[in-house]
C-alpha cells in the first residue's frame, strides 16, 4: 500500500502544481524553458505511474475488503465508464459540442471513472486509488473553472458531425476496452464476461 501511496502522491502532486502553484509553475517553466519542464513533468510523471501500477498489483496480493457492492452497481459503472470514454475522446477531437460546452472534458471524464469504480469495488486499495483521482478531479475541475472565469477563452465553435465522432470514437473504443482491454491489461473483465 506504501507503493501505491508514494505513485499517487507523486503523479497527482505533479498533475496539481497548476491547481495550487500556477505562478510558481509558470516562472519555473520560463526560467527552465518548456522542453526540459516537460522532460521532468514527464519523468516523474512515469515514475509515479509505474509507482501506482505496481503497488496496486501488489495489493491484490492481500486485499482487505471494506465492503462488497451490490451487483447493480457493476451495471452502473459500465455506463459511467462509457460517458468516460466519450468524454476522453471529447477532449481530442476538434470542433465537438461535448468540448465546447464543457471546457474540461478530460477532467470530467476523469471524476466520473473514479467514481464509476468507487462505486464498483469495495476494497481499500480501489478507495484508495480511485478516491484520490476523484478528489484530484474536483480540484483540478474547480481550478480550471476559476482560470476560464479570470481570463474567459474564446468560445470553441462546435460542428453535428464532429460531435457524433466523438460519441462514435468513444462508444467503440469503450466496446473495445469493456469486452477485451480491461480483461488483457488490468486482469479483471468488468462485465463478467
Amino acid at each position: 500500500m506504501l507503493e501505491l501511496a508514494l505513485g499517487l502522491l507523486i503523479f497527482l502532486g505533479v498533475h496539481s502544481v497548476r491547481i495550487f502553484a500556477d505562478g510558481w509553475r509558470t516562472r519555473t517553466r520560463d526560467r527552465m524553458g518548456a522542453l526540459p519542464w516537460k522532460g521532468v513533468y514527464s519523468l516523474l510523471s512515469i515514475v509515479g505511474f509505474v509507482l501506482i501500477v505496481h503497488g496496486f498489483g501488489q495489493t491484490r496480493l492481500a486485499p482487505v475488503v471494506l465492503w462488497v457492492p451490490p451487483l447493480p452497481m457493476r451495471h452502473i459503472a459500465a455506463l459511467l465508464t462509457l460517458i468516460t470514454f466519450i468524454f476522453l475522446v471529447a477532449a481530442y477531437v476538434p470542433g465537438n459540442a461535448i468540448k465546447a460546452k464543457l471546457r474540461h472534458p478530460m477532467i470530467l471524464g476523469v471524476k466520473v471513472w473514479a467514481l464509476a469504480h468507487l462505486l464498483a469495488n469495495g476494497q481499500l486499495a480501489h478507495v484508495v486509488l480511485f478516491g484520490s483521482f476523484l478528489l484530484w478531479a474536483i480540484l483540478n475541475f474547480r481550478a480550471s473553472r476559476q482560470r476560464d472565469r479570470l481570463a474567459p477563452p474564446a468560445p470553441l465553435r462546435s460542428s453535428a458531425l464532429a460531435t457524433m465522432l466523438t460519441v462514435a470514437v468513444g462508444v467503440a473504443a469503450w466496446v473495445g476496452f469493456a469486452f477485451w482491454g480491461h480483461l488483457h491489461l488490468i486482469g479483471k473483465s468488468p462485465l463478467g464476461v
